[in-house]
């Protein structure tokens, strides 16, 4: 069993002495939510570099954010951005950096005991380091000694496959683009992605019975909805712009319907701060239903709802299914509803812990509505059988045509802000033919056939020795994966590790045995090149491309861009082996969208599409002409065979869960204003009644200990129960501390996907460790005010 517990996590004294808990918010942004953005963006960045850069935030021409992929209207307003929008500004675009120093005051057996916090506080990185694999310190060294040093380990492997290529989905679509071109061209397809962890499922799902894994809806459907299904999902936190859409679909009529273990505020009621009514009023009510589902019953829940849709039809035959469309444009209809047909009531119950009666509230609600979006995140694709789960939500749309018309269809709501662009762009390990026949047609060599590596098969692989590097465009790999014992121990495994980054982290401290970190220009930074200077572009979560461009002088001139990096990066590498300009690319951005409108469908005339004010939106065979990409040509309804999540007496079915001062595992501050939770982050959440009939209480010490296949796994160590209204038989932790109690293998089926959404967990009374005379020193922690988002 591995203890994942902090440094300091246990003894007679608590590891966070100044948490504070109080009782849950009941509503979302308001006045708060401004202070809460405005006050660290001014102390950090001062007046003119804060106003440069929030004035342009998701505006038409201006910084794309990058704290979420949530779509931006036709008509922006003169704020169009978030409190963790411009918490995510601040974050990148701080003018302190680190200073060369810190690497010879700061060993990495030092760094190692501070937390993700304490790390991202340190400042920018503004110059390449390097450790030798003889030496715990990094070391500065210049631009051309780092890619040299890359470019002799990666040429010295027996094989390319050796190496893989990680990619967060921050990374823009021209910078995706050049590094899945360079590591094919290097020779391999070993390129996982941050979308392997959070959306995959919601691909492959999509993609079979859809026959595209993207959102079929646009931004201005939600306005035409008459009923809004938001699963597994917290958009108060993750992608609270969000909420401004549901307030506008209330507005015009429609009922909305939330579906999560977790009670959260922004789902309640939203205080919308640009309204006379969010700032001296009580705001918007969101939900007309709150359905706190037990974990993992979500596919229960849509089977029962299709049932009920079965049994309407067969009461009044002819007026609820949507027979023209079924005949027209779906196959596997017969089969699908004769299963639906014989689902079972008493399953459902003990699966969901709803009732009958809120089941058929819903029923109804979707039976009344001609316009249907059904919406869902993480809480969704992190389990077992989510495939199957998101095959039904396609079951349920298309039984009543929901699909291809206005106010209606699928979407999966992306984290990232370009990670739906990176698979666009070919950032995937199975990218198939047809995009692999393009690229050797266009840049002249044969490209690798073999599938690659995904994120939780390329840990396995550094765990057996047959992955030797590892290079990250981005991201915080270790902090973010699942198992987190075993991932820093299978990259201490490996012989070198790249990190390319804007700040610390903790997968720049948990190294191979030689290590390089590469500093890049923030997006919200002005990227000076050849040809002048360069904007970027993202894909949205409803396939929307638009430009960034950056705003604010970088803080240091040694910086690079992501796109420089890249070129650089792999002419060391290849050398003369394939004939690809890098150095025109790394000079005009139009040259390489120039590459991906011969390769990539939906981009021709890139260059020119992408500076319209309002960028352009892909072609979406369902949304646009109901027409589908599948193995039959049609809209696939399928049969899935339910299987509830068990629960042993006495465990508990835990989930992970970011905190509002939270993206992603970068930590703004050590708050969670709309939970209650203030200076602290060692927490689990438990339903009051459960606590009770463990024979615990608000405001114990437990441990947290995982169960897989029969054994004990991981355990957090002296972590504070907060009794909190989540679904009976549940918990919740935050990410990225409680990762390490997720078994590496325990995977949604046909995605790979971390299940971090129903791991089976006990809670065990702390019991104090005897006193140490050589303990280390507790962690830093946060003084009484508001979260700083620098040092």
């Amino acid at each position: 069993m591995t203890d994942g517990s902090a440094p300091g996590g246990s003894g007679a004294t608590s590891p966070e002495p100044d948490l504070v808990v109080t009782a849950p918010k009941e509503w979302a942004a308001g006045v708060p939510g401004v202070l809460h953005a405005m006050g660290p963006a001014l102390a950090e960045l001062g007046v003119g570099r804060s106003l440069t850069l929030l004035t342009k935030l998701n505006q038409q021409q201006g910084v794309d954010c990058m704290s979420c992929a949530w779509p931006d209207p036709t008509h922006r307003k003169a704020a169009e951005f978030c409190e963790n929008g411009a918490k995510a500004v601040t974050w990148e675009a701080t003018p302190l950096t680190v200073p060369s120093s810190f690497w010879a005051e700061n060993s990495l057996t030092d760094l190692l005991e501070r937390d993700e916090y304490w790390l991202g506080q340190q400042g920018r990185l503004v110059e390449p380091v390097h450790k030798a694999a003889d030496s715990d310190h990094y070391r500065p060294v210049s631009w051309e000694e780092a890619f040299a040093i890359i470019g002799e380990r990666l040429a010295s492997l027996e094989s390319p496959d050796q190496a893989a290529f990680y990619t967060s989905g921050r990374a823009s679509n021209e910078a995706a683009f050049l590094y899945q071109l360079f590591v094919r061209a290097y020779g391999t397809n070993n390129l996982p992605d941050c979308s392997n962890m959070c959306h995959e499922s919601t691909g492959a799902a999509l993609t079979e019975t859809l026959g595209i894994g993207k959102a079929t809806v646009a931004y201005d459907d939600f306005a035409q909805a008459d009923l809004i299904i938001v699963m597994g999902q917290n958009p108060g936190t993750n992608h609270p712009r969000m909420l401004t859409a549901l307030e506008e679909a209330k507005s015009n009529g429609a009922s909305i319907v939330a579906v999560n273990p977790l009670v959260e505020a922004g789902l309640k009621r939203y205080k919308n701060p640009q309204t006379v009514r969010g700032i001296v009023g009580r705001g918007s009510s969101i939900a007309d239903q709150y359905l706190q589902i037990r974990a993992g019953g979500d596919m229960a829940l849509l089977q029962a709802l299709s049932r009920r849709v079965l049994e309407a039809e067969a009461a009044a035959p002819g007026t609820v299914l949507d027979h023209a469309f079924l005949a027209e444009h779906a196959s596997g209809v017969e089969e699908t509803l004769a299963h639906l047909s014989a689902v079972d009531e008493a399953e459902v119950l003990a699966a969901t812990g709803l009732t009958s009666q809120e089941i058929d509230e819903l029923a109804q609600r979707y039976l009344r509505a001609d316009r249907v979006i059904i919406t869902w995140a993480m809480g969704i694709t992190q389990h077992r059988r989510a495939i199957a789960t998101i095959r039904e939500i396609v079951n349920l749309l298309l039984l009543r045509g929901n699909m291809g018309k206005p106010g209606a269809g699928a979407c999966p709501v992306r984290g990232h802000s370009n990670v739906q662009g990176d698979r666009t762009m070919g950032v995937w390990e199975k990218m198939p033919a047809w995009f692999l026949d393009a690229l050797e047609r266009e840049f002249g060599f044969a490209p690798p056939r073999e599938e690659g590596v995904d994120s939780v098969h390329g840990v396995q692989a550094m765990r057996e020795g047959r992955i030797r590097a590892w290079i990250s465009l981005g991201g915080n790999f270790v902090g973010a994966i699942s198992d987190t014992a075993a991932a820093e121990a299978a990259m201490r495994g490996t012989a070198l590790t790249v990190q390319i980054s804007t700040k610390l982290n903790r997968s720049h401290v948990v190294t191979g045995r030689e290590a390089i970190i590469l500093p890049t220009l923030g997006r919200t930074e002005i990227d000076r090149q050849a040809s002048g200077e360069q904007f970027v572009t993202v894909e949205d979560t409803v396939c929307a491309v638009h430009a960034s461009y950056g705003a604010v002088q970088p803080v240091d001139e040694r910086l690079l861009s992501e796109v420089a990096i890249v070129c650089r990066m792999a002419e060391a590498v290849l050398g003369d082996r394939v004939s690809i300009p890098w150095r025109d690319f790394e000079g005009d951005y139009d040259l390489i969208r120039d590459r991906i409108s011969r390769v990539v469908p939906g981009f021709d005339d890139f260059s020119a599409k992408a500076r319209r004010p309002e960028g352009f939106v892909l072609p979406n065979g369902p949304r646009d002409s109901r027409s589908f990409a599948t193995a039959t040509g049609r809209a696939m309804l399928t049969v899935n065979t339910l299987e509830a999540v068990e629960r042993p007496a006495g465990r508990l079915l835990l989930q992970t869960l970011r905190s509002h001062d939270q993206f992603n595992t970068t930590i703004y501050g050590l708050n969670d204003r709309y939970r209650g939770i203030k200076k602290g982050r060692r927490v689990v959440f438990v339903n009051p009644e459960d606590l009770a009939e463990l024979g615990l209480e608000d405001g114990q010490r437990v441990d947290i200990v995982s169960e897989w296949r029969g054994a004990d796994h991981g355990s957090l160590s002296d972590w504070r129960v907060v009794a909190y209204p989540t679904a009976r038989g549940c918990a919740a932790a935050y990410f990225p501390e409680a990762n390490v109690l997720v078994p590496l293998e325990s995977v949604a089926e046909g995605s790979n996907t971390p299940v971090s959404k129903a791991v089976v967990v006990r809670l065990e009374p702390h019991r104090v460790a005897a006193p140490e005379t050589d303990r280390a020193p507790e962690p830093e922690h946060q003084p009484d005010t508001e979260p700083s988002l620098t040092r």
